[in-house]
Parts: C-alpha cells; sequence; structure tokens
C-alpha cells in the first residue's frame, strides 16, 4: 500500500519549480474557471512563509499590499491549479518566517535586495 502512495506522490510532485524562500518577490499564476473558460490569475507579492519544504502538501504564503491593504494567499506549490511560479527578486532575511511585516510600517518593512553576480566578460579594445 506504501508503494502505490509514493509512486502517486511522485507523479504529482512538480519537478521545474523555481528555488523559492521567505522573502523573494513571486508571481503566482492560477487557473481559474469562468464560465466554462479556463483563465489564468496572476498574484504577484512576497513569500512571508514556506512550509513542508518537499512534501506533497508544501505551501508558500504570499503577501502583498493592494490598496493600501495587506492580502494573503497561500498557496499549495504542487497543486494541478498552479500553472507556473516566477521568482522576479530576492532579498537578504535572517528569519524563516517573516510574519512581523504584517505589522511591520515604513524602514521596519524593508529589506534588502540581493543583487545577482553575472560574469563578467572582458571587453574588446579597439
Amino acid at each position: 500500500m506504501t508503494k502505490q502512495i509514493d509512486e502517486f506522490t511522485k507523479q504529482a510532485l512538480k519537478t521545474d519549480l523555481p528555488e523559492i524562500n521567505p522573502g523573494d518577490t513571486v508571481k503566482v499564476s492560477q487557473k481559474y474557471l469562468d464560465k466554462e473558460k479556463e483563465k489564468i490569475q496572476i498574484f504577484e507579492g512576497m513569500v512571508i512563509a514556506r512550509k513542508h519544504n518537499k512534501e506533497m502538501g508544501a505551501t508558500i504564503t504570499v503577501r502583498k499590499i493592494a490598496s493600501g491593504i495587506g492580502v494573503e494567499k497561500i498557496f499549495p506549490i504542487h497543486s494541478p491549479m498552479i500553472a507556473k511560479i516566477e521568482v522576479t527578486k530576492s532579498r537578504k532575511v535572517r528569519r524563516a518566517k517573516l510574519y512581523y511585516l504584517r505589522t511591520a510600517k515604513g524602514k521596519r518593512a524593508q529589506l534588502k535586495l540581493i543583487v545577482k553576480k553575472e560574469s563578467k566578460e572582458p571587453k574588446e579594445s579597439k
């Protein structure tokens, strides 16, 4: 019985997911039905928590500010309703859960960006 469960979970797990960490700004494309048509809605915000790392029930909590009001959504990463997850920015954090951002205002709510260093090729001189 456990072999059957393991096989099912292996088939259902997504393998094309990017590295998602707390502090990352992500775009989550979520499928939904609208009058028998399947459409995609994009939710962009900061990841404040990631739970159950590589399990079938792994989730991320994404927070964004819409019209001055904080909105949080919990997305199951391996759900078939999630079309894709794209990481747009990464920030340096020292916590695994960023729940303090719910009440933080002003400079306390800002996190430092991580600049990804690209390989610099030497320029040709004339």
